[in-house]
């Protein structure tokens, strides 16, 4: 899955997670957590693995089940000490949410599940390629994602992971625009401040 793609799944957790349970939207610090949370273990293991050769893959550190678990536990403890549980909770949605939506697609397209994704170190995925830089890396991924989306004849994937993002907006929407409505109100309240001060 493509980063972003695994924000859009965060995010949708999480927020119905909050109509269903708190019964209200998420927050714009929570929405801003999950997010970042979702794609965290790509930027563990990504650099890593394509730029510094640490590991095989870019499934190692970040996406193991042995690693999220513990980590999604301590920052959910840390948060729930420091008054703020609901962001622990973010957190933990979109970090965990990360593991499956990386092996369950490949199954939809394969037909087998590639546990070893998520099992580093006791399974690790062995390197398929040559070692390319980040950048070059992700350049080429993106090339080939937009080149298919822009052919005019996307996959019934592609179809679906638009369908997921079209969902997300408009949840995002409905929600009230959770961290662009924290930061139009800031950016107003500083205005308001500002302007309060040079009348006086």
């Amino acid at each position: 899955m493509w980063p972003w793609e695994h924000a859009v799944v965060g995010y949708l957790a999480y927020s119905l997670f909050c109509h269903l349970y708190y019964r209200e939207s998420p927050g714009g610090l929570e929405a801003l957590v999950v997010v970042f949370a979702s794609v965290l273990p790509d930027l563990i293991d990504k650099p890593l693995a394509w730029e510094f050769g640490v590991f095989e893959s870019g499934y190692a550190l970040g996406h193991s089940v042995f690693f999220a678990v513990p980590l999604a536990l301590l920052v959910g403890t840390g948060a729930r000490l420091l008054g703020r549980p609901r962001v622990g909770v973010a957190f933990g949605v979109g970090y965990l949410l990360h593991l499956p939506a990386d092996v369950l697609p490949a199954y939809a397209e394969a037909g087998h599940l590639p546990l070893e994704r998520v099992l580093w170190p006791v399974a690790p995925v062995q390197a398929d390629e040559r070692r390319v830089g980040f950048t070059d890396r992700f350049a080429a991924m993106v090339g080939e994602y937009w080149h298919e989306l822009l052919a005019g004849d996307p996959s019934t994937y592609m179809w679906a992971q638009l369908g997921l993002l079209l969902a997300a907006t408009l949840l995002w929407l409905y929600d009230g625009a959770p961290v662009a409505r924290e930061l139009v109100v800031g950016s107003t309240r500083r205005v308001r401040r500002w302007a309060g001060r040079t009348t006086d």
